[in-house]
């Protein structure tokens, strides 16, 4: 299978954005751990309609201009794990969970270390927030982009939207 990738540039470093059949596949990260995200070949395909739309709300998001995201997703993973990204796009801007609570809401109450696991391979982060899960101490857990940016996307949700440099 193969798709088609854009780069563009953002707060919290170099985003690598993927499309196939006119649907998002993933945003990957400067510092993409090898394998997070199985995708197959990869083409450069800077004029994509579904890039550039993607690259357009991104950058209002990064702006403080957007809070929702209307791009057309196309989750690749198992059926337990496309449950959890589904449950990622229930979370509202400037809010957080925690995996034993998203656990409850897909009604799996003892799979949060699954939970966990699914929130670590989500391909289309920042549209699918998983930033806005957390430890249920409150405290900052794993981030496939990074816990800097993670903490630079909670607060730029978070109250008077953070004007912080990365």
């Amino acid at each position: 299978m193969s798709y088609e990738y854009k780069r563009m540039p953002s707060p919290v470093g170099q985003l690598t954005l993927v499309a196939r059949n006119g649907k998002l596949n993933a945003i990957l990260w400067e510092v993409e751990r090898a394998n997070r995200v199985r995708l197959g070949e990869l083409h450069q395909a800077n004029d994509n309609p579904v890039l550039l739309e993607t690259e357009r709300q991104l950058l209002e998001y990064f702006a403080g201009t957007r809070r929702h995201f209307e791009v057309a997703l196309d989750f690749t993973g198992t059926d337990f794990q496309k449950q959890v990204w589904h449950a990622l796009l229930t979370i509202p801007f400037g809010e957080t969970r925690s995996y034993s609570q998203i656990a409850q809401q897909i009604g799996n109450p003892k799979a949060v270390r699954a939970v966990g696991a699914a929130n670590g391979r989500n391909p289309i982060s920042i549209i699918a927030p998983c930033h806005r899960v957390i430890g249920a101490s409150g405290g900052l857990t794993g981030f496939a982009g990074g816990l800097q940016a993670k903490q630079y996307l909670l607060a730029l949700e978070g109250p008077g939207q953070a004007q912080m440099t990365f």
